[in-house]
């Protein structure tokens, strides 16, 4: 009795293989026909159905002179889809399968863009979440795949364009470390809040944020009572932003610049 419920159970499912391969339009579709309804459901935003499309594409085409392309604008399609996981996923994908290719550039840029994308809210002004709640590994992402096409591929045409990202990037990424170094410092932990500050000058030097980075260096130090460090510091802030606001502006009588947090 088991044994034939069990023959039962294959048999329909055999079944319904059957009829699902019946039921798919493209069964017999040729690889022109598969990537020109693929495109043509790229163009019209349904990202959903062009995946699908140039999915099947690849998986029945595999050596055709459709299948790279697919790849690619699978990458792309999950990346208008917002699907970014998906869309760096199929990114990381073509570049370890083809690392010669002539369009591996895209790859990278269209790799970076979807982390850059993934991350956009971290970076909000105006958001309601604290920032010392947020984890900016999207951006560093972003950043990363940026470099690598700015360094490989130095006169690709999405250069200039990544370039730009990764300025943004990295000002956005060191005024975040020092939004986080200042949450420390308010809250008295002015050992994470030194190293927080240090982080964002050792690896942002050029960042407009590295000015308070270096403040709250210097008012770490004074508040662990490391004088030393705190004068070395010092000095470099002198010499580095002579006419920093912070030292030059005005300040409360009663407390000493380093004391403003």
């Amino acid at each position: 009795m088991k044994k034939l419920l069990s023959i039962t159970v294959v048999a329909l499912l055999l079944a319904g293989c059957g009829s699902n391969e019946k039921n798919d339009p493209t069964l017999k579709w040729s690889a022109n026909k598969l990537y020109a309804e693929a495109k043509y459901e790229l163009e019209e935003r349904n990202y959903s159905r062009s995946i699908e499309y140039f999915e099947k594409l690849e998986a029945r085409y595999p050596y055709g002179q459709y299948a790279l392309s697919a790849q690619l604008n699978v990458a792309y399609a999950n990346y208008k889809d917002n699907e970014p996981a998906a869309a760096i996923a199929a990114c990381d994908r073509f570049i370890k399968l083809h690392p010669t290719h002539p369009n591996v550039d895209y790859a990278y840029y269209l790799k970076g863009l979807a982390s850059f994308n993934e991350d956009t809210g971290f970076f909000a002004r105006f958001s309601n979440q604290d920032q010392t709640q947020r984890d900016p590994q999207a951006a560093r992402d972003s950043f990363e795949a940026f470099k690598k096409l700015t360094t490989l591929y130095p006169n690709s045409k999405y250069t200039p364009d990544a370039l730009g990202r990764m300025r943004y990037l990295v000002n956005a990424l060191a005024a975040s470390e020092v939004h986080v170094a200042r949450y420390y410092m308010k809250r008295g932990a002015y050992v994470a809040a030194v190293n927080r500050a240090k982080y964002a000058i050792e690896h942002y030097q050029h960042a407009p944020a590295t000015e308070e980075a270096m403040v709250l260096m210097v008012a770490g130090y004074e508040k662990l009572g490391m004088t030393d460090l705190r004068d070395d510091a010092r000095r470099v802030l002198d010499k580095s932003f002579p006419n920093s606001k912070y030292l030059n502006g005005p300040q409360e009588e009663s407390k000493p610049w380093w004391q403003i947090w």
